[in-house]
């Protein structure tokens, strides 16, 4: 498989070339990775409206994914943003967007920017704001009296569950709903036999990021549009996208994304499949030890930290001590993601870390109950109305203006719109949210 985008800025570094054009550096080497970044140049291919290297690069993409795909420089919060918009475009001014309530706050700023109709769903047994599997019947019966133009989910979530999106699909497709899912977590489960990815289980429109689990830079992602997506969906794709992201998209992501289409056919699958097999025994040896684990994605590893006696942030802290990084922690959990790039010998080096924090009894506290707050104005109004910033401990009766997490896990405890009850003070209070952004044309 070639790398046409890489190929092309080889080639011009070295032609020794008088760079009168953007970006300033001029090739002159501050970082070490300026003279590979370059602008839309004569040769270069525009991302929105590729039609040489870039395009023969998603093309290269494509057949490995099974199906349309289309860079995106901005991670997967530019395909979120194109994902919906898309639909809105196919459903028109009557477009209803069903979700499941543990969106990234991308999806709640793009539902602002498009005004859309969203109807939340909640699980019929919530276990923690971060996860929300979805009732096979109670989905069907939804889909029923709401008729909504698309479902959207995430899958994996963040700590770790993958939906049967087959099922989901399938369901989806009886009631001639589209299938959304946010794979951002999800890239590399394209790459294990069978695949479990969501384009090859049924979904119409997809985002992955490359950049979480597949070794490219920082904000390298992928949107997929399934062959059996409405036609507006592939035809109007660049056009929206180039609607929604910069003018200038970094020329070093997608070089990454390039390179990493070669890396996927060069042995990735076999190295993948024996990481797997590794993490796998990892589990089993923390489980061994008396830790509890929570979801089913095979490369990341959800301790409930409370049953061993800590915080998942106590957890964390012990890590770092030991130059052991996590990707989040939150009073509950513990989020480990692995790919093929850590070694046998660093998993075994954490698992001996873990091993050695002596247990402790049970945290038997909680987190506290999670529902849905009263929607008082549309996701739209309360974003873009006049706000102000208050404690978290004085937001009660107000109406959220601002989603008020961070990433990670980007995950909102409240949506804007909602009217602040005591249930989410005390959420916000729990998750360490110390102040939250109100509508302050309201209840003062």
């Amino acid at each position: 498989m070639d790398t046409p985008i890489c190929e092309f800025v080889n080639r011009y570094h070295l032609s020794s070339p008088i760079r009168l054009h953007m970006p300033g550096h001029k090739g002159q080497c501050l970082t070490g990775l300026e003279h590979m970044d370059i602008t839309e140049i004569e040769g270069a291919d525009s991302l929105y409206h590729a039609d040489g290297i870039i395009k023969r690069s998603e093309e290269n993409a494509s057949r490995l994914f099974g199906c349309p795909t289309i860079y995106s420089t901005e991670g997967s919060s530019l395909c979120i943003r194109t994902m919906l918009h898309l639909v809105l475009l196919h459903g028109g001014e009557n477009t209803v967007i069903a979700a499941a309530r543990n969106v990234h706050s991308s999806f709640v700023s793009a539902a602002a920017m498009l005004d859309l109709k969203v109807r939340w769903l909640y699980p019929s047994q919530p276990d923690s704001y971060l996860s929300c599997k979805l009732d096979a019947m109670e989905l069907e019966i939804f889909l029923i009296n709401e008729r909504p133009t698309a479902l959207y989910i995430t899958s994996p979530d963040y700590l770790g569950n993958i939906a049967d999106i087959e099922e989901i699909a399938n369901i989806c497709h009886r009631h001639n709903v589209l299938l959304l899912v946010d794979n951002a977590h999800g890239a590399y489960l394209r790459f294990i036999n069978p695949s479990l990815h969501p384009m090859t289980l049924g979904a119409d429109l997809c985002c992955s990021s490359a950049h979480k689990t597949l070794p490219a830079l920082t904000g390298a992602a992928y949107l997929h549009i399934a062959q059996s997506a409405p036609p507006i969906c592939y035809n109007q794709a660049k056009n929206v996208m180039a609607l929604h992201g910069t003018t200038s998209p970094s020329y070093l992501i997608l070089q990454s994304l390039d390179m990493v289409n070669v890396h996927l056919v060069n042995g990735y699958r076999f190295q993948l499949k024996e990481r797997i097999r590794q993490v796998r025994h990892m589990k089993e040896r923390l489980m061994e030890y008396g830790y509890a684990l929570t979801g089913d994605e095979p490369m990341k590893v959800t301790i409930l930290a409370k049953a061993y006696g800590y915080t998942g942030i106590e957890l964390a802290g012990f890590l770092r001590q030991e130059g052991i990084y996590c990707e989040y922690a939150d009073p509950d959990h513990l989020v480990m993601m692995m790919s093929p790039a850590i070694d046998e010998t660093q998993l075994q080096r954490v698992s001996q870390v873990l091993a050695d924090i002596p247990r402790r009894l049970a945290i038997t506290e909680g987190p506290p109950a999670f529902h849905q707050c009263e929607q008082e104005r549309s996701i739209r109004e309360a974003m873009l109305a006049p706000c102000r910033t208050v404690p978290a401990d004085h937001a009660l009766g107000r109406i959220l203006a601002s989603p008020s997490v961070g990433c990670p896990p980007a995950v909102p405890i409240a949506i804007c719109g909602e009217r602040i009850d005591l249930a989410a003070v005390q959420r916000f209070r729990y998750y360490g949210i110390q102040q939250v952004t109100v509508m302050s044309d309201y209840g003062w």
